[in-house]
């Protein structure tokens, strides 16, 4: 029972339509503000989707504001305003981060996500205005004022979060949405090499995985053919200084190990070994993980074999 009333929440966002023009209008704000200062094509793009962290970075800041917000409370109750205040303060300054890497990210996500993601930065909005006017409050001397804000705040501040956590479990968005299983684990056959033409990328299917096949400066490499940030088809991508672009929200990703250069996906590509043998393109998995015990299951399954 408990959860079919949680999930009436994300339910009715997901389904109200007309979430989509306020969103649609957003969105090219965003667009428009960040190619005015540089962010699309610039390096700030990768930092603010956290590619150098390896996962997003939005949710780093997000523990700020739930976690100085829930301190402010208990310090109220003890007495102890000043504290208090600092605590609220901290937590704007968190929200505020929290904010502009959430918008980053949001821009790139689509259909119910969206919808849900607009509502949770609403509410995130409305929390951080009321806990503003309680540190501002809080200043003037009007302790009173200020908590009767943050009481205000506190239960909209987790509402928001609930609907983030929705937007991660429900909906992916964050996550790796590449293939998790480790095959192949031995050289399979995927094309004949006289099919893969240069520097053009080229779905193939290596048993039950996807890969792109690209051949550029004389070398063949495979990657998955599924972008990481959501699932987008990197055989519908192009080639751009040894890398391979995503077609859906130009993820980019270097040839040779995988790796993003830009974001929005922070996790990389997984790469897959490749050789020709007797006129065909054969590909496994790679790399093996040499940090796991020895002879664990996780070393067995990604055991290289010649």
């Amino acid at each position: 029972m408990a959860q079919r009333a949680l999930d009436r929440l994300p339910n009715a966002i997901e389904g109200d339509g007309r979430l989509d023009r306020p969103g649609h209008r957003l969105e090219q704000g965003l667009a428009f503000t960040e190619n005015l200062l540089g962010v699309t094509g610039g390096r700030a793009r990768g930092v603010l989707h956290g590619v150098w962290l390896g996962h997003p970075l939005h949710p780093v800041f997000t523990d700020l504001p739930i976690g100085c917000w829930t301190t402010a409370l208990v310090l109220d109750l003890t007495g102890q305003k000043r504290a208090a205040r600092t605590a609220v303060g901290v937590g704007i300054a968190g929200a505020l981060a929290a904010a502009v890497t959430g918008l980053h990210d949001w821009q790139h996500t689509h259909d119910d996500a969206r919808r849900v993601g607009l509502v949770h930065g609403t509410l995130n909005t409305l929390a951080l205005g009321l806990y503003g006017v309680s540190w501002w409050q809080r200043g003037r001397g009007h302790h009173l004022r200020g908590l009767l804000a943050a009481l205000l705040g506190y239960p909209v501040i987790m509402t928001s979060a609930f609907l983030g956590g929705t937007l991660v479990y429900r909906h992916r968005i964050g996550v790796d949405h590449t293939d998790e299983r480790l095959e192949p684990r031995h050289f399979t056959r995927v094309m004949a090499e006289r099919d893969l033409p240069d520097r053009s990328p080229h779905r193939a299917r290596a048993g039950a995985v996807e890969v792109v096949l690209v051949r550029a400066e004389g070398r063949i490499h495979a990657l998955e053919n599924a972008c990481p940030h959501l699932g987008g088809p990197l055989s519908q991508g192009w080639l751009r200084d040894g890398s391979l672009t995503c077609p859906w929200h130009g993820s980019r990703f270097d040839l040779s190990g995988g790796q993003s250069l830009n974001g929005p996906a922070t996790a990389p590509a997984p790469c897959f070994q490749t050789r020709v043998r007797d006129g065909w393109i054969e590909v496994r998995r790679a790399p093996a993980v040499a940090t796991a015990p020895p002879g664990s299951a996780l070393v067995h399954q990604q055991e290289v074999q010649p």
